[in-house]
């Protein structure tokens, strides 16, 4: 704590007069009052801006927690650092997402408090957020820190925080998350026994019958720590059609249907201000709760929201999703404004998101991708390829022990056949791009012909992942693919590298530059 020595006399009496005393407390007091000419007359008198309490705390930090915003403007006027940390690392920002509301956290990120600094327990503003269980708070900071959804939708898996889930799947926190030993969000929430948690996973499209890399799927993870009844409710034996192997020709019309659920959601619960939005486990221990757990998702690059984005600024709602399948990306051209309209079975609206850029290392402005990533969907078989031998593989089908098949033998319980069992040199994201030595089996669904590749050790899908996308100009919504190639208005060429859970990679044919755009959700 500091003061100089000699206040002006008359400060002092102007101080006593609104009823406060030349101390830290009534600084404090006066700042958390939004009393900003008691705050002048402080400094004035000799109080500085560096007066701490004994956790280190300052009068930005009681201003923040109060959602005192005039005091706030006044300090950081003053020049008091925006991100002025206590004795525990914790920020002004993060006592706001901690004790105040979302317009105090707002003002914090547009005057440039870090929504990436951590404490010195290694908690994020948005992991503090999820502990303690404030979803409205998730709202503010979700597009500012894209990169760490995924970690935190873990996270509030293994806390059992449902409104906390559903909001971080709103801006695009993916259901499809892993840890790197297998597990989803729904088996982290069986896991731990909360019930609501699974249920809204449920809810929301999580698979009862992913499974982890032993083979365990939620429901054997939630009886195996005792929690039998929701074990029970998840243990539903899969039935012939949850093997089907197919490319299902509504998946788009689907997808658009749950974007007009939730935000028509969105529209119901913030009323008049919807279309506005804001300026803006077992196993784990309590460290990684803090820093967020590692997955094997979420390797897009953060960044704060541009203007226009921030905060998932509701557009106008897709007017007829039930109209049939979207058109696919291939062969389209986007980023042409067009009025709102239904055309063709394809859904338009009018976006609050701009083009998407990234940058060079260089510094220099990569080309704009024109599209927003919405959705994602996969339907990840109840099975998984153990292991293989020159004529047979070792097939575990949920809920059961793992079996050996044949080559041109049936998989039981279903209608896929062993076609063959071959070797393959793949590259994948984990492995840092290199490629690797896989053992691949070819299925072939008897009954809709349909074949795919399992890749021994990874989730087996029934049909390639497929990603939502809109038309940031138009609005107009498409089904991307991995491969498939489209064009901006402005003549540049783009092929679709790779579709994941939490984003897609593009390629600018003509300058070889490839950009990461994120899931960003309905809200985003």
């Amino acid at each position: 704590m500091s003061c100089k020595k000699d206040p002006g006399t008359g400060s002092r009496e102007a101080v006593e007069e609104a009823g406060y005393e030349m101390t830290p407390e009534a600084l404090f007091r006066a700042a958390e009052s939004d009393d900003t000419k008691a705050l002048e007359a402080m400094l004035a008198g000799g109080m500085t801006l560096e007066t701490k309490s004994a956790t280190g705390q300052t009068a930005l930090h009681a201003a923040a927690g109060a959602g005192a915003i005039k005091s706030i403007a006044f300090l950081l006027d003053k020049g008091m650092p925006v991100d002025v940390a206590d004795l525990g690392g914790r920020t002004p920002l993060m006592e706001a997402v901690l004790r105040s509301d979302g317009a105090t956290v707002r003002h914090l990120l547009a005057q440039g408090a870090d929504p990436r600094a951590k404490d010195v327990e290694m908690y994020k503003p948005l992991m503090l957020a999820v502990r303690e269980g404030r979803a409205n708070m998730v709202s503010e900071l979700a597009p500012y820190v894209r990169e760490d959804l995924d970690d935190a939708l873990l996270v509030a898996s293994i806390l059992g925080e449902a409104e906390v889930i559903d909001e971080l799947t709103n801006y695009g926190a993916s259901v499809y998350a892993r840890l790197d030993d297998g597990r989803t969000p729904l088996m982290l929430a069986a896991q731990n026994g909360k019930d609501d948690a699974a249920d809204m996973l449920l809810a929301i499209g999580a698979n009862r019958f992913g499974m982890d890399s032993q083979g365990r799927t939620a429901s054997d993870l939630a009886r195996e720590a005792g929690h039998v009844e929701l074990a029970d409710r998840l243990a539903d034996e899969p039935i012939a059609g949850d093997f089907e192997l197919s490319e299902p020709a509504e998946l788009g019309a689907e997808m658009v249907q749950e974007m007009v659920e939730h935000q028509s959601e969105a529209v119901a619960a913030l009323g008049d201000d919807a279309t506005t939005g804001p300026a803006t486990d077992s196993g784990l221990a309590a460290t990684d709760v803090g820093a967020g757990v590692t997955g094997t998702q979420g390797d897009a690059p953060g960044g704060a929201p541009s203007s226009g984005e921030a905060g998932g600024a509701l557009g106008t709602l897709p007017s007829d999703p039930s109209r049939g399948p979207l058109e696919a990306l291939e062969g389209a051209v986007v980023g042409v404004k067009e009025p709102s309209e239904t055309s063709g079975g394809a859904v338009t609206q009018p976006s609050p998101l701009g083009s998407q850029s990234g940058g060079n290392p260089d510094g220099t402005t990569k080309a704009e991708v024109p599209i927003v990533m919405r959705s994602y969907r996969e339907k990840e078989l109840p099975l998984r390829v153990d292991s293989t031998a020159a004529d047979a593989a070792e097939v575990r089908v949920a809920g059961g022990d793992p079996v050996t098949v044949e080559q041109g033998s049936t998989i039981p319980g279903s209608s896929l056949q062993i076609v063959h069992i071959t070797r393959r040199m793949q590259s994948g994201k984990n492995d840092g791009g290199e490629p690797v030595e896989v053992s691949v089996v070819a299925v072939k669904d008897s009954k809709t012909g349909v074949e795919r590749d399992l890749v021994v050790g990874l989730p087996a899908l029934a049909h390639d992942p497929v990603a939502l996308v809109e038309d940031a100009s138009s609005g107009k919504y498409y089904v991307a693919r991995t491969g498939q190639q489209f064009r901006s208005a402005s003549g540049e060429d783009y092929l679709v590298g790779d579709v994941r859970p939490n984003q897609i990679v593009v390629e600018n044919l003509q300058t070889g530059e490839t950009t990461t755009l994120p899931l960003r959700g309905p809200r985003g």
